[in-house]
């Protein structure tokens, strides 16, 4: 069922849209979120880290890429500071999509702090299932949507988590490590498939360019950063000059 139901979209309460959410959740973000996270659990173990801390860690770093980072750093022995910076330097390549996602969703956000809190919970995963179906909603209905989408994805994460981390003495570690792929590859071709427009595509391509020419130039969560502005502001210029001529036709 879609986001236009039988009755009038605006009519629907809060309720309605957390689980509209909850579906959206439920159908293939779910199980990548699952099969990524199995790979996390099972490298928390590897670095000896307790489970309770593995699923905190779930819950507040809420990156994978990141949580890599911070257990691959413990089994080197890397100092806290150096590890903190780390996985900031690599969180940075989030903030585009928060910024993405701020105007549509504080209309229905009650209070900074919950458009804060909303923030917080912005993945890569998240943000690829949001972008295009959360203009569908009606304002009133998109955080409740929202929260619906990113705490199942959440609950699935941390649950994965446990479960990586128990079978982790049984996963073949060449297993554990690929399924932390899902997720790139997943996202991946939920923006083509949501790709509308010219500036969809350039963007897209831009990125498969440029990140292969900048690995090893800059450090990691930066080179994604210059990717983004770099092939974005390339993408808008383009979609800019082709409406141009277009208007001229």
């Amino acid at each position: 069922m879609s986001v236009q139901e039988s009755e009038t979209p605006g009519t629907q309460g809060r309720a309605y849209w957390l689980r509209r959410g909850i579906m959206v959740a439920a159908r293939l973000p779910i199980f990548v979120m699952a099969f990524t996270f199995l790979g996390i659990g099972g490298l928390a173990r590897e670095a000896g880290v307790p489970l309770g801390a593995a699923l905190l860690s779930t819950v507040t770093i809420w990156a994978g890429p990141a949580q890599v980072i911070y257990f691959g750093a413990l089994i080197n022995g890397v100092a806290l500071p150096a590890i903190a910076l780390s996985i900031s330097l690599s969180s940075i390549r989030l903030l585009p999509m928060c910024v993405s996602l701020l105007p549509v969703l504080r209309q229905s956000a009650g209070s900074r702090l919950t458009l804060l809190y909303a923030m917080h919970q912005v993945a890569v995963t998240v943000w690829a299932e949001s972008i295009q179906a959360i203009r569908q909603i009606p304002p009133h209905g998109r955080m409740p949507w929202f929260m619906g989408l990113a705490h199942s994805l959440v609950v699935a994460a941390l649950i994965a988590t446990w479960i990586g981390y128990t079978l982790a003495a049984t996963l073949p570690h060449a297993f554990a490590a690929g399924l932390l792929f899902i997720t790139p590859i997943y996202f991946t071709s939920t923006l083509a498939r949501n790709a509308r427009e010219p500036i969809d595509w350039i963007a897209l391509s831009s990125g498969f360019v440029l990140a292969p020419s900048l690995k090893g130039i800059v450090s990691a969560g930066f080179d994604l950063m210059i990717i983004g502005l770099v092939g974005g502001t390339a993408a808008w210029l383009w979609q800019k000059r082709i409406r141009r001529h277009g208007a001229h036709l």
